[in-house]
């Protein structure tokens, strides 16, 4: 079998193309408390592009212009304020040519066939990372095909930031002169909630092995299913309701927790259309906008409850966000988040329609997107993806039950979707 390789080159600065600012901009009181330091890892595959990685670079390099705050830095002059240093560096950009074409590949679905770091850029060793906002990476494979592995801050952008500013890039690519949405920073406009003083032992992880899964679920599953919804309860559901209800259920019933033990659903909705009152502009603001939505039942709740009982309670909790993000953002709530991590608690994450896979840099839209951040064990998880085109549906990755409960889990999800 031949060894399918990437050769890259060195990481580079790419800075914009013109002057920017130098200055410090603060981050919001959100992007702060969503996910500290992470990076997310993702990449995103496309079947055609000529001399991809030049053009790409150099989209990269005019966007920035627009997007100058992206080019700087992470910095953090007093603990737990991290800012954004401009300091118009650039970002680090990696060229790369794989030995192989996607297809041999199998255009990268899953279980991997090149390791993600082949598929991820790497800045030079001396670089602390942590300081980082962006990291690309161009593969081109024999085929015509490439691939772009980005790393970026998610202190800086939340899903659909992130997709607004690869847009803008495509957009640049595609020979405009400037991106379409003009962006926003505004971080400074969003209300800081008094700071909570952390009291007792410090935070403790367990580690879990987790298997990981991939399940796509069917556009006439989940068309199936909300139908039924709406022929009990003359109401409408949401794929995201469908899909969360089903792992929801499959899973109380294949961990071996106890009848009465709590199990926790998490998730992370959108708060941009409650936001409108506090920014200039909600249209081209680029920051996080999330507020976490936790459901605790217990497993025998959820277990003798019918899936659209349990999408009933989902939407519920869904229902739920305008008062919790506002009593929270001018500081009438105890906590942003208090789920506990452990075996009980699962988070889902849903990437299908932040835009990821509208982005468009000359040669038509992407076949697939998706993240390379589903190997953490600490907290049991799902991303909801597109699948790879021309499927239709939900594609699935999780990383939600040990080993010995997988077959299980899997048979259940498997008679849904």
């Amino acid at each position: 079998m031949s060894l399918h390789m990437i050769t890259k080159s060195p990481a580079v600065r790419v800075p914009p193309t013109s002057t920017t600012p130098i200055m410090t901009l603060p981050l919001s009181s959100i992007d702060r408390c969503t996910a500290g330091r992470m990076s997310i890892d993702s990449v995103t595959v496309f079947t055609h592009g000529i001399k991809a990685a030049k053009r790409i670079r150099d989209a990269f390099a005019k966007a920035l212009v627009h997007y100058y705050p992206v080019g700087g830095k992470i910095t953090e002059i007093y603990l737990g304020e991290p800012e954004v240093n401009c300091t118009g560096e650039g970002i680090w950009f990696v060229e790369a040519k794989a030995n192989c074409s996607l297809e041999e590949v199998n255009y990268l679905e899953r279980p991997l066939m090149i390791p993600k770091e082949q598929l991820l850029p790497q800045a030079p060793f001396e670089v602390n990372l942590q300081d980082e906002i962006l990291l690309v990476q161009v593969t081109e494979f024999i085929c015509g095909g490439f691939t772009i592995g980005i790393c970026s801050s998610h202190l800086v952008f939340d899903g659909q930031g992130f997709a607004q500013f690869l847009k803008a890039v495509g957009e640049v690519a595609s020979g405009l002169p400037e991106p379409t949405v003009k962006p926003v920073w505004s971080r400074e406009n969003i209300p800081a909630p008094p700071k909570e003083l952390h009291a007792g032992p410090p935070l403790s992880f367990t580690v879990f092995n987790f298997t990981t899964s991939v399940v796509d679920i069917s556009l006439d599953s989940i068309s199936r299913i909300k139908d039924m919804y709406m022929a009990e309860t003359g109401k409408r559901s949401s794929t995201f309701d469908v899909v969360t209800a089903m792992i929801f259920k499959c899973r109380a019933r294949a961990i071996d927790l106890a009848p009465e033990a709590d199990i926790r659903m998490g998730f992370a909705a959108s708060t941009r259309h409650l936001l409108h009152s506090v920014l200039p502009s909600v249209e081209g603001y680029y920051g996080n906008c999330l507020y976490p939505i936790g459901i605790t039942k217990s497993r025998e709740e959820i277990n003798k409850a019918s899936l659209v009982t349990v999408m009933s309670i989902i939407k519920g909790a869904k229902d739920t966000l305008s008062t919790k993000f506002k009593d929270w953002m001018y500081g009438c709530t105890e906590s942003y988040y208090n789920m506990p991590l452990d075996y009980g608690t699962m988070v889902v994450s849903d990437w299908s329609k932040v835009g990821l896979n509208e982005v468009d840099f000359g040669w038509g839209q992407p076949r697939y997107v998706f993240p390379l951040n589903d190997d953490l064990d600490i907290i049991a998880s799902g991303i909801y993806l597109k699948p790879p085109v021309p499927k239709t549906g939900i594609r699935l990755i999780l990383r939600c039950v040990k080993e010995e409960h997988s077959a299980v889990f899997c048979e259940e999800l498997s008679k849904m979707a």
